[in-house]
């Protein structure tokens, strides 16, 4: 009981702590997740601060499959389509490269035998997807840049998570590999993820589209992920990649699944989930590495500088593999004049995360162990495994190595290398559109009173209300003082408050009970919603 406890008071701590810090982060304008491993690694060194050991479990099955369906859905599938071959060289080639790169370097600058310098090159051969999406959605990337780094970190784990079980096969069974086995069981990883993910997000669109009950839709959401992972895992398939799939066919569905009010509801539960297990796991990165160094304790003391060229190899690996094909595909595309901007920002969103800290995690402590699932290995020999806790070491550090250099300095770079798309090239695009739908909205009030559909004073009366809604939208596209526009809003955002004061103000008095104030206490805060942020410039 005191050690669940302690466990509660450390998740608390951390949420505390990542909202300072997130705060911290607007302000500063620097990513989250990198100032979280700092601020992590800073509170592990203060007096007090008990040892913190992250399990297996907590990574991969409590972590991860929610992260990684919100970033699924965040993949638009058009750009996806657009970006394939890319993403599928460096999901596949760019791993293998940079395992063999990790793990040659391992073998030369480290004690860890031949067996575990390569287990540790496959578990930092693949990006991190959480750590990806939460740096790349700060970013205004052109959309197809920021489908192939997200897209790239979603499907490389397929490839890594195969050498990860061939090099462990080879330090459990001291060198008997079969590979007609290892095709086997890759085709069963990326082709059995793709089919349960696939079957899964089946199930859940059935599921809610027979239902409109906001809790339900929520809570079939929520285990939506979970659900994947957990099948896929159960038939040693890739459970990443099944949540990833689910997630990027969901997310093509989303206004066909539901209505406007629940999409709100589920947007703002995801957004939470999301932000508490970021913070979380990002913080308990740099919480672990303090605690891994005192277990390390009297060992080679020269790991930092092993874990620097082990990061450096990675960053200058993917910089010589991202370059050439960059260049071959803008030849092939009849570019006369190749470009750097581009092929730098992929180059330098290689950042590391919790993927590979589930992975390095679920390395088995004997090499009597079994090795069952990504996420779990059955322990059960008599002889220790050796120097596993310097592959979680190295692996740890490097993760915060890259968090904190590639993470920082990412920024930065879409800035000055001009990629990131232009305040007012978004702000243009966002008016063309919103004026194509006020017109199409015209269009069928039109349509509507040809036909007599409906009464001619409610169709004059929505007819100037979308002739209103086009002239402030127009106003905001010529980039003028937006003023009245402004005014209006305030305006209405003013008789939204009389409203809900006097709605309070019934309640009290007893006219009308608390199911009545909630009810249309909620449609006034949608309403108010929908008039966008409630401070306007002066």
């Amino acid at each position: 009981m005191p050690g669940d406890t302690r466990s509660v008071e450390t998740v608390l701590s951390l949420v505390i702590l990542a909202t300072v810090v997130a705060t911290f982060a607007r302000r500063l304008r620097v990513p989250a997740p990198s100032l979280l491993v700092v601020a992590g690694v800073i509170a592990a060194l203060l007096p007090g601060v008990p040892a913190v050991v992250v399990t297996p479990d907590v990574v991969s099955l409590v972590v991860l499959p929610p992260l990684l369906f919100a970033a699924g859905e965040e993949l638009p599938w058009r750009d996806l389509r657009a970006v394939w071959r890319p993403v599928t060289a460096l999901a596949v080639g760019l791993v293998g490269v940079s395992a063999a790169a990790v793990g040659t370097l391992a073998i030369a600058l480290t004690p860890l035998p031949v067996g575990m310098a390569f287990v540790l090159g496959a578990v930092l051969a693949s990006t991190d997807p959480v750590a990806v999406a939460a740096l790349a959605r700060r970013l205004s990337l052109p959309p197809r840049v920021q489908a192939l780094v997200q897209a790239e970190s979603l499907f490389n784990d397929a490839t890594s998570l195969l050498l990860f079980r061939v090099a462990l096969s080879v330090v459990i069974t001291s060198g008997v590999v079969s590979w007609a086995r290892s095709l086997t069981e890759l085709a069963t990883l990326a082709v059995g993820g793709v089919a349960v993910g696939a079957a899964i997000a089946g199930g859940a669109f059935l599921i809610r589209r027979c239902t409109e009950d906001p809790v339900l839709e929520t809570v079939v959401a929520l285990v939506t992920p979970y659900g994947a992972y957990v099948l896929a895992e159960s038939i040693h398939a890739s459970g990443v990649t099944a949540v990833v799939v689910a997630g990027v066919i969901l997310g093509t569905q989303a206004t066909r699944l539901t209505n406007a009010r629940i999409r709100l509801q589920l947007s703002a539960v995801f957004q939470t989930v999301v932000f508490l297990l970021e913070s979380v796991v990002f913080g308990l990165i740099g919480l672990q590495l303090p605690a891994l160094l005192r277990g390390q304790a009297g060992t080679d003391t020269r790991w930092p500088l092993q874990a620097l060229a082990i990061a450096a190899t990675l960053m200058v690996v993917r910089v010589a593999w991202v370059f050439p094909l960059a260049a071959i595909r803008q030849r092939s595309e009849g570019s006369q004049k190749l470009s750097w901007r581009v092929p730098a920002v992929v180059s330098w969103a290689g950042t590391r995360g919790v993927v590979p800290l589930a992975a390095a995690l679920s390395i088995p402590l004997t090499t009597g162990s079994r090795l069952a699932t990504s996420s779990s290995l059955a322990t059960g020999g008599a002889a220790a495994l050796p120097d596993r806790d310097l592959v979680l070491l190295l692996t740890t550090a490097v993760i915060v190595i890259t968090l904190v250099v590639q993470g920082f300095t990412l920024a930065p770079l879409v800035r000055g290398a001009g990629v990131a798309l232009a305040p007012d090239d978004v702000a243009q695009e966002h008016t063309a559109a919103r004026l194509a739908l006020a017109h199409a909205g015209l269009s069928h009030l039109d349509h509507l009173s040809e036909t007599q559909a409906a009464p001619d004073f409610m169709i004059e009366t929505l007819r100037t209300s979308w002739r209103d809604r086009i002239e402030r939208i127009r106003e905001h596209r010529d980039d003028e003082p937006h003023r009245d526009a402004s005014m209006y809003r305030r305006l209405r955002r003013d008789l939204l408050d009389v409203e809900s004061a006097e709605l309070d103000r019934l309640y009290h008095d007893g006219a009308i009970t608390d199911a009545t104030r909630r009810r249309i206490q909620r449609s006034l805060d949608l309403e108010h919603a929908g008039l966008g942020e409630g401070h306007e410039p002066p």
